[in-house]
């Protein structure tokens, strides 16, 4: 069931079964991206400009999630309001 409460923002938040939606599609990312780190468990190369390192899929695809989520953490501020 899906409810919408007012918070004292005045803004509409939408629940479901008492848990915020927002929380619900977090989740639901991280659920995604766990298992898509644990299907890619081969090694590859990485190339950098000056070295290559040899390391295992997941680490590298973890780092890239790592990066973007600081990166989408660090402008969240900067939308317009």
């Amino acid at each position: 069931m899906t409810k919408i409460s007012n918070g004292s923002s005045g803004g509409k938040r939408s629940e479901i079964a008492g848990i915020p939606t927002r929380y619900i599609g977090i989740g639901a990312v991280v659920v995604l991206a766990v298992w898509f780190l644990f299907a890619n468990l081969d090694s590859v190369k990485i190339q950098f400009w000056v070295f290559t390192v040899t390391a295992p899929l997941w680490i590298a695809l973890l780092a890239t999630l790592v990066a973007g989520g600081v990166l989408g953490w660090l402008l969240k501020g900067r939308r317009a309001r």
